[in-house]
């Protein structure tokens, strides 16, 4: 692809984060799907790029690919499940972007689905835990919950900071999920909420953990030059990076470093030629607020062990320096394991848009993403531009 004709994002579908108890995982994949291909209904994809992490073991259903196509009406078509944990939802869309840059597509779809709440217990905490080492963390009883904790409890006493130095990324997601009509938790709360929150994995207390929900994002990609008809303003891919680091937190030289998240935003940030002051909005991974302290660490945006205070002196709402979590992030939208991704760059989308309601963010030209596995085993990172 040349600068005259990019790779554009040109719609975008998504459905609520929930309990969709009633609905199945295809009619979910095929809401978000529709939805994307209504905003542009001139463009007929060649390929749909699949981002999912626990159908097989939660649903019981692999082959994605094919199984949503043929739901949609897409018979034919060349269709991938991509799996990277949490980061699936932007790797399936580095396929699709670099399917299109080589030309095999003129268009295609990425769509990010997800259901987890038909499951309680330990089957779904195992589910869960398979992001991380299953031989050296999981088999010693290891859960998401707890790695966050360990990184957390290290965070507070290596930055001397006080307990609740992460509740301003809680507060800043639920104040911002008010306005965000697919959001699980509309709801703000208070800063008291936070401190009288029952803990989960101490010190990780219930608002510092996002809620597992159900739910599917979408987005319509394709090189500008095919664009026909009416649509929203096409929002260009320029620039993104992807990197790995080890999978178990053992294995790391240091628990309060993400390389992989480190490394992807410096490859980002050059292949788009722009540094952390020029992103106008960033959507961090925020599974656990301790990964949102950490995230704006590794993309440059805070110094060591001072990310936190980005949240603490509200710097992180639509008219701060550094906006973030404007649609409520995992923390009140849900987390929704393999299919985050894909909601996390749609709401830098409609961000560059101008159609982020009640959060918009003022004059919003650049916009970053970014995907973990994990705890940080995988990292893809997206710079957005408006068109």
């Amino acid at each position: 692809m040349t600068a005259s004709d990019p790779v554009v994002i040109v719609g975008v579908g998504l459905t609520p984060v929930g309990e969709h108890w009633q609905t199945s995982l295809r009619s979910l994949g095929l809401q978000a799907l529709e939805g994307a291909r209504r905003e542009a209904p001139g463009l007929q994809p060649g390929a749909i790029y699949i981002a999912n992490m626990l159908a097989p073991a939660l649903s019981g259903q692999a082959h994605l690919g094919a199984l949503l196509a043929d739901f949609a009406g897409l018979r034919g078509i060349e269709a991938v499940t991509v799996e990277a944990a949490g980061a699936s939802g932007g790797l399936a869309l580095r396929q699709a972007f670099l399917a299109v840059t080589a030309g095999a597509h003129d268009v295609a779809l990425v769509v990010g689905l997800e259901k987890i709440t038909d499951h309680i217990g330990s089957g779904l905490a195992a589910a869960m835990m398979a992001s991380g080492d299953s031989d050296y963390e999981a088999a010693h009883g290891l859960t998401p919950p707890a790695l966050a904790a360990l990184r957390m409890r290290r965070y507070l006493h290596e930055g001397h900071a006080p307990q609740d130095a992460l509740l301003g990324f809680s507060r800043a997601a639920h104040a911002h999920a008010v306005s965000n009509p697919y959001a699980m938790y509309r709801k703000a709360i208070r800063d008291e909420d936070y401190r009288r929150a029952p803990m989960v994995s101490e010190p990780v207390n219930l608002y510092d953990a996002a809620p597992l929900a159900d739910g599917a994002a979408a987005l319509l990609v394709a090189r500008a030059s095919v664009l026909t008809g009416a649509h929203p303003p096409p929002v260009r891919i320029r620039g993104q990076g992807v990197a790995t680091s080890p999978v178990a937190l053992h294995e790391g030289r240091d628990p309060l470093d993400l390389p992989a998240a480190r490394l992807s935003a410096e490859r980002a940030y050059a292949e788009a030629a722009v540094g952390p002051a020029d992103i106008h909005v960033f959507e961090p991974h925020d599974s656990f607020t301790i990964y949102a302290a950490l995230a704006v660490e590794a993309a440059g945006f805070a110094a060591r062990g001072e990310g936190w205070r980005l949240a603490a002196e509200d710097r992180i709402g639509p008219k701060g320096t550094l906006p973030m979590l404007t649609f409520g992030g995992s923390k009140a939208r849900g987390d929704t394991g393999g299919a985050t991704g894909v909601y996390q760059i749609a709401e830098v989308v409609l961000q560059l848009q101008g159609r982020a309601d009640g959060t918009q963010v003022p004059g919003a030209r650049l916009g970053m993403a970014q995907c973990l596995g994990g705890s940080g085993g995988t990292a893809v990172t997206t710079i957005l531009e408006a068109g």
